[in-house]
């Protein structure tokens, strides 16, 4: 955990970095940072119009219109997929950084996890609205978005310690990481709905990505109102992935983080 003491006693550092990390991604663009708004709504928009003017797709339990049930889960594949995604080229895009023998690299990986958080924070924003507007208000247990959220963050986290320090040694891996990705959001349960199907064992299999807890997370919060110590097979299960994989991501940068500066 000696990674994690680093970043916090930088917080500062890192926050200040990922503001900047957030407003020069766009920079030098017309409208700025309005794109990273724009991309994510107009995304929605467009899931809107296919799905429920285009297909007309059947309502989901309760009575909610399919398109909200998947703006509930799709909203928190895009954190996780720009998050890793993003990160795992940081130590590349900073190589700058990593060359100065006085500063903590370490934070990095979080800084390009916070910068998608902003994206990430409008877009939940962006999402309750829709809710409203079509006339499904979340109740009381959209408290414990907070808590799913702080679960996103650790996920991104732990797999951007790892996917980050192979990159620098292996540049191709960030185009592996993005197309596993895109593989991955048709592995969770983001455009299909798993309880109208006779999956049998193989849904204990789905149940082992721990996307599928947050996604689930999520439309338990705008949907299903269910308490997450409501699911304590799947919470456990979760956060026992989360600590292998962060003990993974953070053996890996220990090892490795001496010799990015030789290969950048």
């Amino acid at each position: 955990m000696g990674t994690m003491k680093e970043v916090l006693s930088n917080k500062r550092l890192v926050l200040n970095l990922a503001v900047n990390d957030f407003i020069n991604k766009y920079a030098g663009s017309y409208f700025g940072i309005v794109w990273a708004f724009i991309q994510p709504t107009v995304t929605v928009m467009i899931y809107m119009f296919v799905f429920q003017i285009g297909f007309k797709a059947a309502p989901v339990s309760g009575g909610y219109p399919y398109v909200l049930w998947l703006i509930a889960g799709i909203v928190p594949w895009f954190f996780f997929a720009e998050g890793v995604v993003n990160a795992t080229s940081c130590f590349i895009e900073y190589s700058y950084l990593v060359k100065k023998v006085v500063f903590h690299i370490s934070v990095l990986p979080l800084v390009k996890v916070l910068s998608s958080l902003f994206i990430h924070l409008f877009f939940v924003g962006f999402a309750w609205l829709v809710f409203v507007c079509m006339g499904h208000f979340p109740g009381i247990h959209m408290i414990q978005l907070i808590y799913y959220i702080v679960c996103l963050m650790c996920l991104v986290i732990s797999l951007a310690y790892f996917t980050s320090s192979v990159t620098p040694f292996f540049k191709d891996f960030s185009q592996i990481v993005n197309i596993l990705t895109q593989i991955g959001m048709w592995l969770t349960p983001i455009m299909w709905n798993y309880t109208t199907m006779d999956l049998g064992p193989v849904l204990a299999v789905f149940k082992l990505n721990p996307m599928f807890y947050i996604v689930q997370g999520y439309r338990d919060c705008f949907i299903d109102k269910i308490w997450f110590w409501q699911r304590p097979t799947m919470t456990f299960s979760f956060w026992i992935t989360v600590f292998l994989l962060f003990f993974i991501g953070e053996k890996s940068f220990k090892t490795l983080k001496d010799h990015f500066a030789d290969v950048l």
